[in-house]
């Protein structure tokens, strides 16, 4: 019927469980990919690393393929914001930020993680950027606890970048719904007023996503179909983690312990089903 909300997908602790061991290719390969990044390699270096990762794991890319993408990451460098197309003539230059987004699939369970890697060192505007969208990725995450509110996890988002500067929360990007496909219902945007929206209940998986700016919100899709940049040039930062929402908690199934350290700085146990 016009007008029904899509149905949020709930998972069993079996699918949970599968969905953590996809999590875990995913954390594997970023950390491997963090590794590469150097002045001088290519985006095609960092997708081939990403492609090795996936064969020893016997899973397979939740990228590639999808509605044609052509790798199985996107590296978007600098005023990139999201979706940029690995290129084998594209190299990295010291000072550069590099946001790279992985997904995996084990079991038919998707896991989807992202993160923003400076290129040796970077300038200090750059670091704090990086920093203050990995810092509302968390407290977003923190958020995401049953009984609570959808868009409690935007809220938590927005105040988190709204006191760390004057940075520009991308419009119209966000979070997502995951589990047995990439991108599910709902949505998740980056701001907005805290207690709308559906409830958060046990089985839930979300994909956190902020994207921040150093200057307007504003962006545009580039002629490729898939590129996003800032429309005033201004350098992005992207960070990601799925979490899982349980009865007792949290479990960010695409960190390497659960997101416990990061949840326990902000007052938030995790679930006892990650131990």
């Amino acid at each position: 019927m016009r007008g029904m909300p899509e149905r949020i997908q709930l998972k069993t602790p079996e699918q949970i469980a599968s969905m953590r061991s996809a999590g875990l290719v995913v954390a594997q390969a970023l950390s491997a990919m963090r590794a590469a990044v150097a002045p001088g390699v290519t985006t095609a270096d960092l997708d081939a690393v990403a492609r090795q990762v996936l064969r020893d794991a016997g899973a397979t890319s939740s990228f590639l393929g999808y509605h044609g993408y052509p790798a199985v990451i996107c590296a978007s460098v600098n005023d990139r914001v999201v979706h940029g197309i690995p290129s084998d003539t594209e190299k990295l230059a010291e000072g550069d930020l590099i946001s790279i987004d992985f997904g995996a699939v084990v079991d038919g369970w998707h896991g989807d993680s992202a993160i923003s890697v400076p290129v040796g060192p970077v300038a200090p505007e750059v670091a704090a950027l990086s920093a203050a969208c990995e810092a509302s990725m968390w407290d977003g995450l923190a958020a995401a606890r049953a009984g609570g509110r959808l868009t409690d996890i935007s809220h938590a988002v927005e105040t988190s970048i709204r006191a760390a500067g004057p940075y520009g929360i991308v419009a119209g990007y966000g979070g997502h719904g995951i589990g047995s496909e990439m991108h599910m219902a709902p949505h998740i945007l980056n701001y907005g007023r805290p207690g709308k929206g559906p409830r958060l209940a046990p089985g839930m998986a979300l994909a956190i996503e902020p994207m921040v700016t150093l200057g307007s919100r504003a962006t545009e899709e580039l002629d490729d179909g898939w590129t996003v940049v800032t429309v005033d040039g201004m350098w992005a930062a992207h960070w990601e983690h799925t979490v899982a929402i349980l009865d007792d908690g949290p479990w960010v199934l695409t960190a390497e312990d659960g997101g416990r350290a990061q949840l326990a700085a902000r007052g938030v146990d995790l679930s006892a089903q990650a131990a």
